[in-house]
């Protein structure tokens, strides 16, 4: 049946992302809107459109454009033969208006918007400006959230802060990971084919934790490097954003060694992880696929207490769940990991992998 997916920009790599292309798949038939296409490579050429936003300055300076964004979801060209209307949701996807009450409207969210309702947990909620303007904003995304017919969750702690945000119930619904895959391969280092990364893997020490995101403040990769460096065991950070040169700073400090891979392959990637002792990972996440993915490739986590991450692990078995972010609370959590015996990452199937959530997806969106 005909149906529109909405959802905010597109960028090249991320959950979301990678929830889009799943709801994409499940719903091949689909027109895709979203505000802006950074990845125009992902789906068929004239599938997705874009705001206008597109094409104005407001596509490289998202905060400039948040006072936007609801006029804008507003006026999104839900068409008349679109039978149904999906939003997945981060910040204002979930307002767009769907003119016909009969045509219903699914939410799948991956949070609330951050900024507006857990703002010690986005950069973004501190500024002066957006916190005078929260109560507002707050009072139009809580009313929007009431026209969805239904609404999912990527996880029970998304599901509760929805409950306290937008006063609504939602259905849980994990996003996909390629678990299956990534278990299958005993040893991803053969499908590294870049002759740069394969130096990487070979200078690799014989023994270290790693730690892998977006480098911004909030994904806490210092954390990482401090916990290491209490237990003495070298570091590798992989991935890239606009926080690296903070992240080299703190690893020159450091006393034991920190290597950086910055932008993997999906296949190095996972190399590192089946490679590392342990994956440490600190921040408070919505779900967290990164960690799952190191737990597919059999290798234990190690976060803090509070999240969505810790519904993925088995404690005791595919992982620790330290007693705070502390960097000694995570040095705890890392030698008690190496203690752990290993685990069958099949574990993960069922929970978390992509035929489970197109069933779920599937259920969810009932026309």
């Amino acid at each position: 049946m005909s149906g529109l997916i909405v959802t905010e920009w597109i960028e090249r790599s991320g959950g979301a992302e990678r929830v889009l292309d799943a709801m994409g798949e499940v719903f091949p038939d689909s027109d895709i809107f979203c505000l802006w296409n950074d990845a125009p490579e992902r789906f068929a050429k004239g599938r997705v459109a874009e705001s206008w936003l597109s094409r104005t300055p407001f596509r490289k300076h998202k905060a400039a454009s948040l006072p936007l964004l609801d006029a804008t979801w507003r006026r999104a060209p839900v068409r008349g033969d679109h039978e149904w209307v999906l939003a997945s949701s981060y910040v204002f996807a979930h307002h767009v208006r769907v003119p016909d009450p009969s045509v219903p409207k699914f939410v799948y969210a991956h949070s609330p918007a951050r900024y507006l309702w857990d703002p010690e947990s986005d950069d973004r909620g501190r500024h002066a400006l957006v916190r005078a303007a929260s109560p507002t904003f707050r009072g139009i995304d809580r009313h929007r959230a009431q026209e969805a017919t239904t609404i999912a969750a990527n996880s029970r702690f998304v599901r509760d802060r929805i409950a306290r945000a937008w006063q609504r119930d939602a259905t849980v619904i994990h996003p996909p990971v390629a678990v299956e895959a990534i278990g299958e391969q005993q040893d991803w280092r053969v499908d590294v084919v870049d002759a740069e990364e394969r130096r990487i893997l070979e200078r690799l020490p014989e023994t270290f934790v790693m730690g892998a995101s977006r480098f911004t403040p909030y994904k806490a990769l210092d954390l990482v490097i401090a916990a290491a460096d209490r237990v003495g065991l070298p570091v590798v950070i992989a991935g890239r954003g606009p926080d690296e040169m903070r992240l080299r700073a703190r690893a020159a400090e450091a006393g034991v060694p920190v290597e950086f891979v910055i932008a993997p392959s999906d296949a190095l990637m996972y190399a590192l992880m089946q490679r590392s002792a342990a994956f440490v990972f600190p921040p408070i996440e919505d779900f967290g696929i990164v960690p799952v993915e190191a737990q597919a490739a059999g290798t234990p986590v190690v976060t803090g207490p509070v999240g969505g991450q810790i519904e993925t692990i088995v404690p005791g078995v595919s992982g620790v769940i330290a007693d705070s972010t502390d960097p000694a609370d995570l040095a705890a959590g890392i030698e008690a990991a190496l203690q752990l015996a290993p685990f069958d990452a099949r574990i993960l199937s069922e929970r978390f992998g992509a035929d489970r959530f197109t069933r779920e997806l599937q259920e969810f969106v009932q026309v």
